[in-house]
């Protein structure tokens, strides 16, 4: 099962670069798929995830598809952490259940239902 998060992934990647321009350019997050310049959420998928949502700068991954019963509906959210007083610093992004950096505001809710003990060690 963490093989099925691992190759779902990148498909998260495909959203990182649009929001963190849109931070860089104007200190907002995209509201959605669409304010990001991404496909429907339903568009962006592989084997195991349904679809990835972007939801006020937050990326929320559906498992679905062929994914393991234990993942199946599940989703897994990465948001962005930002330093808000200087948007020249770059985005880092938060995992799931894991805290964000010291003197950065994580922005996004965090959706993550996937079982702690499947998450990556950088996800808990």
């Amino acid at each position: 099962m963490r093989g099925q998060i691992a190759e779902a992934l990148p498909l998260a990647d495909l959203a990182k670069r649009p929001i963190a321009l849109a931070w860089s350019g104007t200190q907002t997050m995209p509201a959605d798929n669409a304010a990001a310049g991404l496909p429907a959420a339903d568009k962006i998928v592989n084997n195991y995830v349904s679809a990835v949502t972007i939801a006020d700068g937050a990326i929320h991954v559906r498992f679905g598809n062929r994914a393991s019963g234990a993942l199946k509906d599940k989703v897994l959210s990465l948001r962005p952490a930002v330093v808000t007083d200087a948007p020249v610093v770059p985005v880092a992004w938060v995992c799931g259940l894991a805290k964000g950096p010291d003197k950065m505001t994580v922005m996004g809710e965090d959706r993550t239902t996937v079982p702690a003990g499947l998450l990556p060690l950088n996800c808990r």
